[in-house]
């Protein structure tokens, strides 16, 4: 019925994967691909891989919406549906979504008109532009080489009619590496445009001016600056309301152990700041290759970690009336789930919770339903997180090409 994960592990997988938890690392073969970097000997036979995203619609009855489960109050609803590989999400000034894809390589433009939604296509025929942000009433679209401007585009996509972009591509300069280059787009309470760029590998020694570094530009692509280094793959990235900080999702290092290490939540608190890759991950493991005595004493650690290879991507803190108090600056996490683990894990939203002072963050399940762990499979696939002006809100469904909303209403017992 719905697009999934439908393959079932060998023991002989079970068994290579938890039978060592430091792996000899197997040398980078260039006619596999780039996610079989670092697989160890003994698993070049197990049946794990990425899992990829439909490119065909799914119908709205097997949008698997019902499943959804959340705290006591809130509700869930399929918001928009029928745009395949959905993942990050921008809002217009005048309400139009913007949603950026991978493997399918369009960009959707999303319209409300207060009953139903209706979504076309702004651009197709880009690799993997992921990132998508708006800022002055231009959409921002990075794809692995390009980066393009749309000028008042609301008003193009109410029109019906979309011109041609503004290339930025020179301007800005970035590596067009396909492994890990899909980029993520936000805008700083500075006003300047953040951009990752992804270690091109699995795990490799890299030049940190070039690579597993996030990026600030002025908006037309000039003044470079580096915000963070050692930073392996995020795709995801908000900053705090009160203090300005740059918080980010880090993805770890496959292939090492399917027990560690743990996925990252971080924060930037003074540009230029190491964390870690390819030497450090997580809460201070050193790397069994490339990482030696003393490789984790300077690097800044994580403020919470997730589950290794649950995918933490996008992230949102929430500023909103809608939902309780306790709510208020929390960060909503969008974790896209597991490929290389036996037993997989992920395939939900997370809440973090902030210490008062900030220095860490303890994670909790708030969205599940999407992750059937009794059959060792998924039915969706979360990526990103978008606050709404009601203070709604938005889930992107990269697996089913499918927004959801999610509301809040005080429950009866609390009403009274």
């Amino acid at each position: 019925m719905f697009m999934t994960r439908r393959s079932s592990l060998t023991a002989l997988a079970i068994a290579g994967l938890t039978a060592s938890v430091s792996p000899a690392i197997a040398q980078q073969d260039a006619s596999q691909p780039a996610w079989a970097q670092g697989r160890p000997e003994s698993m070049q036979g197990a049946p794990l891989s990425p899992h990829a995203a439909p490119l065909t619609v799914t119908p709205e009855d097997q949008i698997p919406v019902d499943r959804l489960r959340l705290p006591d109050g809130f509700s869930a609803e399929l918001w928009a549906h029928g745009m395949p590989g959905a993942r990050m999400m921008a809002l217009g000034d005048e309400g139009t979504l913007f949603v950026g894809t991978r493997s399918i390589g369009r960009v959707y433009a999303v319209t409300d008109n207060g009953e139903s939604r209706e979504h076309r296509i702004v651009v197709e025929g880009l690799t993997q532009p992921n990132g998508v942000a708006f800022k002055d009433g231009s959409l921002y679209v990075a794809a692995i080489n390009r980066v393009l401007r749309f000028d008042d585009i609301e008003s193009q996509v109410a029109n019906g009619e979309i011109g041609e972009p503004e290339d930025l591509t020179e301007a800005f300069d970035l590596p067009d590496d396909e492994h890990h280059g899909w980029k993520f787009l936000a805008f700083g309470p500075d006003g300047r445009l953040y951009v990752p760029v992804g270690a091109p590998c699995n795990g490799c020694d890299v030049d940190s001016e070039t690579h597993a570094n996030i990026r600030s530009y002025a908006p037309d692509g000039s003044d470079m600056q580096i915000v963070a280094r050692g930073v392996r793959n995020t795709v995801g990235f908000d900053f705090h309301p009160e203090t300005g900080e740059l918080w980010f999702t880090d993805n770890n290092q496959d292939w090492l152990s399917e027990h560690w290490p743990n996925d990252e939540l971080n924060k930037v608190t003074e540009p230029g700041e190491h964390f870690g890759f390819p030497q450090c991950h997580a809460h201070g493991i050193v790397d069994p290759e490339r990482g030696e005595a003393g490789a984790c004493d300077d690097v800044t650690l994580p403020v919470a970690l997730f589950d290794p290879h649950s995918a933490p991507l996008g992230m949102r803190f929430y500023t909103g009336d809608m939902f309780p108090e306790d709510y208020r600056n929390a960060i909503f996490v969008a974790r896209r789930g597991s490929w290389n683990r036996s037993l997989s894990v992920g395939f939900d939203i997370q809440l973090a919770m902030l210490s008062e002072d900030g220095s860490r963050a303890g994670t909790s399940p708030f969205m599940v339903g999407l992750h059937a762990p009794s059959e060792n499979d998924f039915l969706g696939r979360p990526v990103d997180v978008l606050q709404m002006p009601d203070g709604a809100l938005l889930v992107s469904d990269e697996q089913n090409g499918a927004i959801y909303r999610i509301s809040y209403q005080a429950p009866d017992y609390q009403a009274q």
